[in-house]
């Protein structure tokens, strides 16, 4: 080392070592080193400015020159002495391009100290507070503030356009006691680009990483996080008040809930410009108003977290607190929800709290160990779905999910949450063979940690003052106890559960051919034997019509005249059985194809008579079942239900009674055969005139028009331990339903 060389380090009070660490990006504590520092012979400055020609320190006053910094290194380090200790700029040229701009390591902490210990607790309201990356003004600065939780990496470094995404010009400082990684940069703002770039423990560089508490990214198959304009997402203009106020009593289990399932990137695709997608505010214009008039309650949009793949439809997400790109902007999607609800329909999200990708820039060994999910494979590798576990037993984990799910709730207003993949959660050995799991503390096969969690993001979003009468709803397959019951008395908290037993069975026996459906009997009664152990959504889901598994109208058996009212007549059958409704979009016109998330809903099918009659049964049946308290108000009550025939095998009918416990009463009855019964006789609850409020074998619906005329009168003639009963006309491959007028 040169004499001269040697002047320099000193003269700036730097010493090899530390030169050397700051040059390749490798030193653990930028902060002590770059900025302004006091020396023996006074204050110095230095900065990393690889490729600039020329740095002078100018005040950030008056713009008077305090000192010109001397090159330390080739690699961009610079330093020198400066005349005063004050709040200064630096002037960068860039060999002919002239920069000023406050420096970066003059600032002090961006976070306290209470709460980033909050975070190393494992608070989730601290992990809103302080991690990601948001518009911030410091001393009077203008510029954004980025803080990630990264506790095993040697060096963090925020990088974007902003700096060439060089990591060696904003490596951050590390606050020991939460493991997090903090940077304020100066005069950048909303819409910048940025990526982390970190070292590993063992020194060695890893993959770009994505911040994962970003609000927005970029589109994909690009991969940058967005600094978001936090101020018009947290400050929307909501315009939702009164739905806000009184969403609490319109999503209980007393209440009428029939959910209309969207993937929103494919409910439907402009052909004229490229088969893209529509953005938030056209989803506004077209599917608000549709969902509106076919009657559903509530919207529910297949996972919109921002995702790498889009043939995963969103479910395995790696940016949970930002809305996809594909539609739009995050204020955007506040926008949506704002008409939503305008219109006074509710706004459901499937969320994804099981598993994430492995793609490089996410989650995956983010700070070059297993992190965000279980070191062991058999804990951490889900290999049904080629993608990682999280380790929930971490308390920064639990954390960062469950404010991601407070965040979709507080800051867009969600009505409620659908949790994917519980069952895979619930239990260690879910899909895994003998050893290949690993057992619990006890040596059980329940995961109590993902139980903990579960019952905790229940508590928050129940007791969380912001989302207040928001839900959770449970994809469930499993008989877990007490998925729905509370948390103070021992259960998982959530409003309502997926009834995949429901489902299973009745399309099994929609499936078979009628003659043979008396040996299937069961399937149809079978779900009220458990139907008042949870408060229940019967799922006609997008999980049914893919892989192979066709379409609702390509399940059911006969030719094309029959296959729509078999149809139909389920279609009866559902909405007026226990239990909420959920319906997958196409499913309500009969959509012949499965679902394609590279195509759309085949809505041009609404030209034929079948389709478009099927489409107005399901209008009709929503209609009915939000007028009539019978159907949805004691829905978890056994007074609510009472079966009037239930073993009619040899004719396949059913028949039983919806009351509502204040004198309101209806009869369904149904045939599943295709042979129309005249004169069958059904007891009924109270005598005189019933009206024949839905008949799914109408013409308007595309029927054959067999029925009761509108109107039916009792007889006195017992039948079913009733006094007086009612000789009906059943039509073929049908669902009537009575009211008492």
């Amino acid at each position: 080392m040169s004499e001269q060389h040697n002047v320099q380090l000193d003269a700036a009070g730097l010493n090899r070592v530390d030169l050397d660490a700051l040059v390749d990006a490798r030193h653990h504590d930028p902060f002590s080193q770059l900025g302004m520092h006091q020396t023996s012979a006074g204050p110095v400055v230095r900065v990393m400015l690889p490729n600039a020609a020329h740095v002078a320190v100018i005040a950030r006053d008056d713009g008077r020159l305090l000192g010109e910094l001397e090159q330390l290194h080739p690699g961009g380090l610079f330093a020198g002495p400066v005349s005063e200790a004050v709040p200064y700029r630096l002037r960068i040229d860039w060999h002919g391009s002239v920069q000023e701009i406050e420096d970066t390591y003059s600032f002090g902490s961006v976070l306290g100290d209470e709460p980033l210990q909050r975070v190393a607790w494992g608070d989730p309201y601290a992990v809103l507070e302080c991690l990601g990356s948001r518009p911030h003004t410091m001393d009077g600065v203008p510029g954004v503030r980025f803080a990630v939780w990264a506790p095993n990496a040697r060096r963090v470094s925020v990088v974007g356009d902003f700096n060439s995404w060089d990591g060696r010009r904003h490596p951050m400082r590390l606050r020991h006691q939460a493991g997090v990684w903090e940077l304020f940069v100066p005069r950048i703002g909303a819409g910048t680009r940025y990526k982390y770039e970190m070292l590993a423990r063992d020194g060695h560089p890893l993959p770009l990483k994505a911040d994962p508490c970003a609000m927005q990214t970029e589109k994909p198959p690009a991969t940058a996080s967005i600094v978001a304009h936090v101020d018009e997402v947290e400050h929307f203009p909501w315009t939702d008040g009164d739905w806000m106020q009184t969403r609490g009593g319109k999503q209980t289990a007393q209440s009428a809930i029939s959910i209309y399932e969207v993937h929103a990137e494919s409910w439907l695709r402009i052909a004229e410009e490229g088969h893209r997608g529509l953005n938030w505010s056209e989803l506004a214009d077209r599917l608000i108003p549709y969902a509106k008039e076919m009657g559903f309650t509530h919207i529910e949009f297949m996972p919109v977290a921002e995702h790498p793949f889009g043939g995963s439809w969103g479910y395995q997400p790696l940016s949970q607190f930002a809305p996809s790109a594909r539609f739009g902007t995050p204020e955007q999607f506040a926008g949506f929800v704002n008409r939503a609800h305008e219109a006074g329909l509710g706004v459901i999200l499937d969320w994804v709290p099981a598993h994430f990708p492995n793609d490089s820039h996410g989650l995956v060994e983010f700070d070059g160990t297993p992190l965000y999910e279980h070191a062991d494979p058999r804990e951490g590798y889900h290999q049904d779905w080629n993608t990682m576990i999280y380790n929930l037993g971490r308390n920064e984990v639990s954390a960062f999910l469950i404010a991601s799910a407070l965040a979709w709730l507080k800051r867009y207003h969600v009505d409620g949450l659908r949790v994917d993949a519980v069952a895979s959660m619930l239990y260690r050995d879910y899909s895994r063979a003998a050893g290949e799991w690993v057992p619990n503390i006890y040596g059980g096969r329940e995961n109590l940690e993902s139980i903990a969690f579960l019952k905790r993001l229940n508590h928050e979003v129940q007791h969380m003052p912001d989302v207040h009468g928001a839900i959770t709803i449970a994809e469930e397959s499993t008989a877990w106890p007490g998925v729905t019951a509370r948390v103070d008395d021992g259960g998982l908290g959530f409003q309502f559960k997926w009834n995949m037993g429901w489902m299973h069975d009745t399309l099994h026996y929609m499936h078979e051919d009628p003659i043979y459906r008396q040996w299937h009997h069961h399937n149809m009664t079978f779900a009220m034997v458990y139907a008042y152990s949870e408060k229940f959504v019967l799922p006609l889901s997008h999980d049914e019509v893919v892989h192979g598994k066709g379409s609702l109208l390509g399940k059911m058996p006969g030719d094309r005249w029959q296959k729509f009212a078999n149809l139909r007549a389920y279609f009866g059958f559902m909405w007026t059985h226990p239990g909420k409704k959920l319906m997958f979009m196409g499913g309500e016109f009969g959509q012949m194809a499965e679902f394609d998330h590279d195509g759309s809903p085949h809505w041009h099918l609404l030209d034929d008579e079948l389709h478009h009659g099927v489409q107005r049964l399901v209008r009709d049946l929503n209609r009915l079942y939000r007028e009539e308290p019978a159907l949805h108000r004691l829905d978890t009550e056994p007074g609510g239900f009472e079966w009037i025939i239930g073993d009619d095998t040899a004719n396949s009918v059913f028949a039983w009674r919806r009351v509502d416990g204040a004198g309101r009463e209806l009869i369904t009855v149904c045939n599943f055969t295709p042979v129309p019964r005249h004169g069958y006789r059904v007891g009924m609850p109270r005598p005189g005139r019933w009206v024949e409020v839905v008949n799914t074998d109408a013409a308007v619906y595309g029927g054959s028009n067999v029925g009761n005329g509108g109107v039916i009168y009792t007889d006195e003639v017992a039948a079913h331990g009733r006094p007086q009963s009612a000789a009906l006309v059943l039509p073929p491959l049908g669902t009537i339903v009575l009211r008492a007028d």
